[in-house]
């Protein structure tokens, strides 16, 4: 009920309908306006870490299998999914096991947490180990294979995304990323060049970019994923900052480190999945005796895109 003092504006008007359809599809509208069509209500991205799922993976009676980062009921999600656009999963796959999959997602994101193997993806073979990352193009199956001792793996898509638009994975071959590997060896030298040219204060960290020929220009790995290897040296800080892409982030290496979020202090556990929130501000600390190493995959790509990234410096 309206309150008696307020007058009645076009805020409180519900969704309109077509007076006098003449068609099904003149029915099938529907009308808003300025005053109720963007208070959409949504609940918020969770700040949280996943430790329990590769708890679940390095157990040594978890057979072989994905163990999904799944907040969907909390996100309202109709899909499995761990941020708004993208899901995040630890696959265990036994030594000498096979295991398939089959995502209807434009693009694959993987990262070596232990053992070696080989990933089959249309005509081409990866041979992985740990601290391997590579990509895979979407749609198709894909055949992963442990040698001789368990493997597992962290696997991040972009399926919500998909979901979202209701849309199909890409035909075999139209995918936007071709196959690319990024060995352990060659991130570490990469990385070691980072520190030896050093940085300026403007610039936000020493994270190693990936991309690949296929994404060249857009510098991500998928049109809207985009990955970095960050790192940060023992007693160094990142600085608090904000941006309007969330960060979902595996903890490689993290003893003795914390993230700041919004003023909340969030502790970091290794192998972690760990979210920050869009728009939040934040920061990573290492106080710990060893350089901090941690995977960021952001929908940052969806924002360069449309020159909306909103990066800032918070302090």
């Amino acid at each position: 009920m309206l309150e008696a003092t307020r007058p009645m504006t076009i805020a409180d008007l519900p969704v309109q309908l077509a007076a006098e359809p003449k068609t099904k599809a003149q029915a099938s509208a529907r009308y808003f306006n300025t005053g109720n069509a963007f208070d959409v209500k949504l609940p918020a991205v969770p700040d949280q870490s996943f430790i329990d799922e590769p708890a679940r993976a390095f157990h040594a009676d978890t057979p072989t299998g994905l163990i999904a980062c799944d907040v969907s009921a909390q996100l309202e999600s109709l899909v499995p999914a761990t941020t708004p656009l993208s899901l995040a999963r630890y696959a265990k796959i036994k030594a000498g096991e096979t295991l398939n999959t089959e995502f209807i997602a434009s693009g694959i994101i993987v990262y070596v947490i232990t053992g070696s193997g080989t990933t089959d993806c249309e005509s081409e073979q990866i041979a992985w180990s740990a601290g391997d990352v590579f990509v895979l193009p979407g749609g198709g199956v894909h055949c992963y294979q442990a040698h001789g001792a368990d493997a597992i793996l962290w696997i991040v898509t972009n399926e919500p995304q998909l979901a979202f638009e209701h849309l199909r994975a890409p035909e075999q071959g139209k995918s936007p990323t071709c196959v690319v590997h990024y060995p352990a060896d060659e991130i570490s030298k990469q990385i070691d060049l980072l520190y030896k040219v050093g940085r300026g204060k403007d610039i936000p960290g020493s994270a190693l970019i990936l991309s690949s020929t296929s994404q060249l220009a857009i510098r991500n790995v998928l049109p809207t994923l985009t990955v970095a290897m960050n790192s940060l040296q023992p007693g160094d800080a990142q600085r608090p900052h904000r941006h309007n892409a969330m960060a979902m982030a595996l903890i490689i290496q993290g003893e003795g480190c914390y993230s700041m979020v919004d003023g909340k202090r969030k502790e970091w556990s290794q192998w972690a999945t760990t979210v920050t929130p869009a728009v939040s501000v934040h920061s990573h600390h290492n106080e710990g005796e060893k350089r901090a190493m941690f995977l960021i995959i952001q929908d940052g790509g969806i924002y360069y895109y449309t020159r909306a990234m909103g990066f800032s410096f918070a302090d």
